[in-house]
């Protein structure tokens, strides 16, 4: 899972990103102290920051040049400065792409998929692996041997959750915060529906007994 640092004064802004984000599958750190923004990347070493350039305790740009000397981590600038000069000064410090306020959460999207695919080490995997049970998640499907099938997005997200906690339970809670973020209410009998057809799949290619319900702590993989 690609781990992206927030740096966005802005608290709407910030809480929009965050969610946006977890969302689409990303691990999210957001920084709000700005003096120390660049310490606190280097020690979370993301695949990707989102730079703000005007800040209350100075400059993005500033935080970008200091970042280049001794980090290549890639730097997508979201500011609401729009002018062709603040783009090429935003490239001419290190980023590897702007973005103007307000942005489509889509084209942002996929700005940041454009960005780490470029970056990748090519070596990397979107593939997480549980007793040879494969959850690929770039082609949202779960596998084993030969067999695969396809997943809807809350089961991948579902599954996701599941896999990156293996052997922990994660409970039906944390599971629909997961999901949902709080932001849309959604009634318990969603959750075991989705969870009913992902057994389902599991069983088509040939997985049984692989994910645990216990009442009162949720699920977790066997």
């Amino acid at each position: 899972m690609h781990h992206i640092v927030i740096v966005e004064d802005d608290k709407s802004i910030s809480r929009e990103l965050n969610i946006l984000l977890k969302n689409a599958l990303y691990q999210v750190t957001m920084i709000e102290n700005f003096e120390l923004a660049v310490t606190k990347i280097k020690k979370a070493a993301p695949d990707l920051v989102l730079l703000d350039i005007n800040l209350p305790d100075g400059s993005g740009l500033d935080i970008c040049k200091d970042l280049r000397q001794s980090s290549n981590v890639p730097i997508i600038f979201i500011t609401g400065n729009d002018t062709i000069m603040d783009e090429l000064t935003c490239l001419q410090q290190g980023g590897d792409d702007f973005i103007t306020k307000p942005y489509q959460p889509s084209v942002l999207l996929a700005r940041i998929q454009t960005v780490l695919k470029r970056t990748a080490n090519p070596y990397e995997t979107y593939r997480l692996n549980h007793r040879d049970v494969i959850l690929d998640i770039a082609a949202a499907v779960i596998e084993s041997g030969n067999q695969k099938e396809n997943l809807t997005k809350n089961e991948l997200k579902i599954l996701h959750c599941l896999f990156i906690n293996a052997g922990n339970f994660v409970s039906r809670n944390d599971l629909t915060d997961y999901l949902w973020d709080n932001q849309i209410f959604i009634d318990d009998n969603t959750l075991s529906v989705n969870m009913t057809r992902i057994r389902t799949k599991l069983a088509q290619i040939g997985i049984i007994d692989f994910i645990e319900m216990k009442r009162g702590l949720g699920y977790k993989l066997c």
